[in-house]
């Protein structure tokens, strides 16, 4: 994570595609990047295991370009477990099993949409149609839930989202659970179409995530919009 002057100077180790990089390349200038990057190196120094890997750290902007962008799911942090993270929020890689949160998103997509419940929990398909699978903090040390939160990653992201709903129009955000939406605050709801429920989690699915009905209403609203809907299989 070196610093990017302009998006003309952006180092190898950042994999973030071009369009993203041109309207966030400035913000690795700022201090809080400067001192993200301080704490991680650190981190890396001391020993600590952190997930995802470097070059995974920016994958849902290297997946889904800038101006791609139809649907934005805001996730927390990466999964801590070993093998899980890989840098879209709730997606694993082909082989590791099914974390609870994707489980239940799973069960509402079948109730929802009557697509069978995939064994598969990477959601690049997903991504590859416009659906920005973005977590707020982008890594976490290795089986320790939340310990990078509030070191910098959430301004980070918090430009995202405002760069998306300030310059696109007809975006769909979705916001399971409290942590998105208060994060979600600064979409203007006049552009966008934002969906709102508990989160996924065993914890709290049961309040309202399940039946809440997501995916046929992001696809409706696209729709209306005379979009392609999102084809919401997974592998």
């Amino acid at each position: 994570m070196k610093a990017v002057a302009t998006p003309a100077h952006a180092p190898n180790s950042i994999k973030i595609h071009p369009s993203w990089l041109e309207k966030l390349g400035d913000e690795f200038e700022q201090k809080h990047m400067r001192d993200l990057r301080s704490f991680i190196k650190t981190e890396i120094e001391s020993g600590k295991k952190l997930h995802p890997r470097p070059a995974e750290y920016f994958a849902a902007f290297d997946a889904t370009p800038f101006e791609q962008v139809r649907v934005v799911i805001l996730g927390q942090d990466p999964y801590h477990g070993d093998g899980q993270a890989h840098g879209l929020c709730f997606s694993v890689r082909d082989g590791v099993a099914l974390p609870p949160s994707l489980v239940n998103i799973y069960k509402e997509l079948e109730a929802d949409l009557g697509l069978p419940r995939s064994k598969s929990g990477y959601l690049m398909n997903w991504a590859k149609q416009g659906v920005l699978l973005l977590n707020s903090v982008l890594t976490v040390r290795d089986g320790q839930a939340a310990s990078h939160q509030g070191k910098g990653w959430e301004l980070f992201t918090d430009r995202a989202i405002r760069e998306l709903s300030e310059k696109r129009e007809g975006l769909v955000f979705v916001l399971w659970g409290a942590y998105a939406q208060k994060k979600g605050a600064v979409i203007d709801r006049k552009k966008h179409f934002v969906i709102e429920s508990p989160h996924p989690s065993p914890l709290s699915a049961h309040r309202g995530f399940f039946g809440s009905k997501p995916f046929s209403k992001i696809n409706t609203y696209l729709e209306r919009r005379g979009e392609t809907p999102i084809d919401w299989s997974v592998g």
